[in-house]
């Protein structure tokens, strides 16, 4: 998306993150976005399954192997040597604060900002037991506005995430809502299975890796909304991914395509905001 803003020529001055989007934030403010984008647009299913180191101790996977793999490709920076001022929010799991990281390693503070609860396992960071940033901030126009930016076009991921049936592709393109391959991968351990819909018999209910991904998409989608209404953004872009679910990065290539989608029609308002 902000590959898509880039051809616009709109610059952001200082870029925030939460969750995903610390991720992708952290590469694009070291200049690191392109190679990003290829090693997305090269990731199969099996690359993504290569990268779950399993758990099963305070959530299901541990992202070493993905940090490490972070670290590798793109390598770990402190961040006052980023190109454009970085910062992106986590929540310690404690006292449920919302917490600013904008000093010291990069992946570390990335790593936190990722670790969805039940699915990511906390991270230990100043003494602090940290987790998603999404749990209190999902969409952190307030640390833009703390970092100086006097327009904020704000990404809200979360926008058609809830209600909808996940789509899971099929090699020859077919649609099939038959489970994705996290819930058919994780149903070896027994927490993965059936999607939500259609309603299951009491015998035959979600896994629970449905139930805890829909349940926290739930609640960051209300989030959200709360913070937005008393936090606005002077322009917020709300690409359509209702289609993906939490472990679909062989799917990126979909998502990129949906926020270049939904970067052209915000242009407008983008246009206006920045003008004004």
């Amino acid at each position: 998306m902000i590959e898509a803003l880039a051809k616009e020529g709109v610059k952001p001055d200082v870029i925030c993150g939460c969750s995903i989007g610390a991720f992708v934030g952290a590469a694009a403010a070291a200049g690191d976005l392109d190679k990003l984008k290829t090693w997305v647009g090269s990731l199969k299913w099996n690359n993504v399954v290569s990268l779950m180191d399993i758990s099963l101790r305070s959530g299901l996977i541990r992202g070493d192997r993905l940090m490490d793999f972070f670290e590798r490709k793109f390598a770990d920076r402190d961040f006052s040597e980023l190109g454009i001022p970085f910062a992106c929010v986590a929540t310690d799991l404690r006292n449920g604060r919302e917490v600013w990281l904008r000093e010291g390693s990069v992946s570390d503070a990335v790593r936190a900002s990722i670790a969805l609860p039940g699915l990511l396992t906390p991270v230990v960071h100043d003494g602090r037991l940290l987790v998603d940033g999404g749990l209190v901030n999902p969409v952190p126009v307030s640390l833009c506005r703390a970092m100086g930016a006097d327009v904020v076009i704000a990404v809200d991921l979360g926008s058609d995430l809830v209600g909808k049936t996940r789509k899971s592709v099929k090699a020859e393109g077919e649609e099939t809502d038959e489970p994705g391959w996290a819930e058919r991968f994780f149903s070896r351990f027994g927490i993965g299975g059936r999607s939500l819909e259609p309603v299951a018999p009491e015998n035959d209910l979600p896994s629970l890796l449905t139930v805890m991904s829909t349940s926290i998409n739930i609640m960051q989608v209300r989030v959200a909304r709360s913070r937005l209404a008393g936090e606005p953004a002077d322009v917020l872009i709300t690409p359509r991914l209702g289609q993906l679910g939490p472990l679909d990065y062989h799917r990126g290539a979909e998502a990129i395509a949906e926020g270049a989608v939904a970067v052209e029609h915000a242009m407008h308002a983008i246009r206006y905001a920045l003008d004004g």
